[in-house]
Parts: structure tokens; C-alpha cells; sequence
């Protein structure tokens, strides 16, 4: 009997410790959250595709608001934005353990800016951004994590903090 115990615990410890790696080729998670931003708090929703064993290809959808007051005037302004990113997994490289994920890659965007007021003066205007992130995550389960990301040149410069869904 002990020995049925101890192979199972071993194998649930197994199989739960395999299945918290990065993105295996082929498939995908979703990552929804906040960020951080010198205009207003955006908002976004992503995925990323595993492309090879340390490779991931995502995309991205974001949304924020905010106001400007000038001359007794207020502004209201939205910005939209979609990006795509490619990042490095230091998983394997690094030998770290499951539930981490560490990674770093390049990002392109396109943003769209609009105002409450035509005669603005075009100090926020649409525009491609090239940047690149820093992140990591940490998977509470095999689906579930949480998700902190440092970059710039894009929507987010600053960061963002949200979770991630394995699907």
C-alpha cells in the first residue's frame, strides 16, 4: 500500500510539474490585464502561439482612455492599439523550474488616437510603434497564471500586469 501511494504522489507531482512549461509548439494562451501608461490606464487582451520549443508569436488588442484640460477646454481621447510580439523563452536555457516563465522579445504596433475635438492640436496622433518587452510569469495551475511585463515603445510603455489562460 505505501508503495501505491508513493508512485502515485510521484506521478501526480510529475505530471503537474511537466505540464506548467512555456507554450509547447502549437499551443496558444490568452493574457488579459491592465497597464501602465504616462495618458490613462489601458486595458488589453492577447494571445500567444508556441512556433518552436522556446518561440512564441502573439498578437494584441488594447484600449485606453483619458482627458486633457487646456485654455478651460477638456479633451476626451482614445486610443486603440494592435501589436504583434516575438518572444524568447530563457526557460530551457536557463534551467529554471515549472511554473516560471521568463521571457523577452521584440513588438510591433499600430495606435489610433481620436479626440471629442476637431480643432485639437494634434499633439496625440496615430502611429506605428516598434518597441520591445521584458516579462515573466508564474502559473498558480496548469492553466492559470499571473503575468508582469516591462517594455517600451508602445502602448504600454511602462508595463502591465495581468493573467494568463492556457487553452
Amino acid at each position: 500500500m505505501r508503495k501505491l501511494i508513493l508512485t502515485l504522489s510521484l506521478a501526480l507531482i510529475s505530471a503537474v510539474g511537466f505540464s506548467q512549461n512555456p507554450l509547447g509548439v502549437g499551443q496558444n494562451q490568452v493574457n488579459v490585464g491592465v497597464g501602465l501608461s504616462e495618458h490613462g490606464v489601458p486595458i488589453y487582451v492577447g494571445i500567444d502561439h508556441g512556433i518552436s520549443r522556446d518561440l512564441t508569436l502573439g498578437g494584441e488588442l488594447s484600449y485606453r482612455s483619458f482627458n486633457d484640460n487646456e485654455n478651460n477646454f477638456r479633451y476626451k481621447h482614445n486610443v486603440i492599439g494592435i501589436s504583434g510580439n516575438l518572444n524568447y523563452h530563457f526557460n530551457n536555457a536557463l534551467n529554471m523550474s515549472n511554473e516560471w516563465d521568463f521571457y523577452v522579445g521584440p513588438n510591433l504596433g499600430y495606435y489610433s488616437y481620436s479626440s471629442n475635438y476637431d480643432g485639437f492640436d494634434g499633439r496625440y496622433n496615430s502611429e506605428v510603434g516598434v518597441g520591445a518587452q521584458i516579462g515573466f510569469r508564474y502559473y498558480l495551475s496548469n492553466s492559470v497564471g499571473l503575468n508582469l511585463e516591462f517594455g517600451g515603445g508602445n502602448a504600454f510603455s511602462g508595463g502591465k500586469f495581468g493573467l494568463t489562460f492556457k487553452l
